[in-house]
């Protein structure tokens, strides 16, 4: 049952059938996964591969009604742990510490299971009611457009740490990845305070190829084109874009695969600052 999506922000046919790609997409890569290889640290603090497969095992577990199972250490006092949501994702991380690989691998299969068939009954209906999200009240469909946004980065995760490749392109990518390029004015404004009158475009080459160009003025908002020639130019790779943004890598490191133009003490500040994800 899908309903019709009509002009809805979040429109079911899009979102569904991507966000089931994406649950596919990851139980192939996992199943290739053997041994110790499922202990290999990623890019975040704390979590192995095997980690990683708990916390999104934690979040289609809520979707369905699951409450998180009680531990017995104290999430919050976890230094990677900064507010609630993180402290949700230790205890599922915690629960699974002692559980085999396959046996991970098995469960997230079984949830993923109940989620297919729980997102199949919906309608267009279902998408649009307001939902409690990982950043606040919004809809259903926007909870589950940051599913894939979730899901696919960490296919990425998944693959840096096994030095594989992974889909860093195509529509899973362009979908989840709106959750990011929807954040860069605020980035650009309140984490990178780029100054009252700055123009700033944003180049990205590679999978994710696109020009963004944003205006200050009063606050930081993305515009057609700009007004007069740009006062700060910067340029990178969209897959490098993606690690910054989702705090995978730090922007002091990785200054030297970034070109900045103008004004490069601004360009500078809003890459160290691309950061937006919890």
């Amino acid at each position: 049952m899908s309903g019709s999506s009509g002009t809805s922000e979040f429109p079911i046919d899009i979102i569904r059938p991507l966000l089931l790609e994406q649950f596919e997409v990851l139980d192939a890569l996992l199943s290739g996964i053997e041994g110790d290889a499922w202990f290999t640290p990623t890019d975040l603090p704390g979590w192995t591969v095997k980690d990683i497969v708990a916390h999104l095992i934690g979040t289609e577990s809520l979707l369905v009604g699951v409450a998180a199972p009680h531990v017995d250490i104290d999430v919050h006092a976890l230094g990677h742990v900064r507010n609630e949501i993180g402290a949700f994702n230790e205890q599922w991380v915690e629960h699974f510490r002692g559980v085999a690989g396959a046996d991970v691998l098995t469960r997230y299969r079984d949830i993923v299971a109940q989620r297919r068939e729980s997102l199949g009954a919906m309608t267009q209906a279902d998408f649009d009611a307001p939902a409690d999200t990982p950043i606040g009240p919004a809809t259903y469909g926007r909870f589950m457009r940051i599913r894939v946004f979730d899901c696919w980065l960490h296919e990425l995760d998944i693959h840096d740490a096994l030095g594989t490749v992974g889909s860093e392109g195509g529509p899973r990518a362009e979908l989840g990845s709106a959750e990011m390029f929807g954040a860069v004015p605020f980035v650009v404004g309140k984490r990178g305070k780029a100054p009252e009158g700055s123009r700033i475009t944003i180049e990205l080459t590679g999978p994710l190829a696109r020009t963004i160009h944003l205006e200050v003025a009063g606050r930081a908002r993305v515009v057609p084109s700009l007004s007069e020639p740009a006062t700060a130019t910067i340029t990178m790779d969209s897959g490098l874009f993606v690690r910054l943004a989702g705090g995978r890598v730090s922007g002091v490191d990785k200054l030297d695969e970034v070109t900045l133009g103008g004004d490069t003490a601004v360009g500078r500040r809003i890459v160290e600052n691309l950061a937006f994800t919890i």
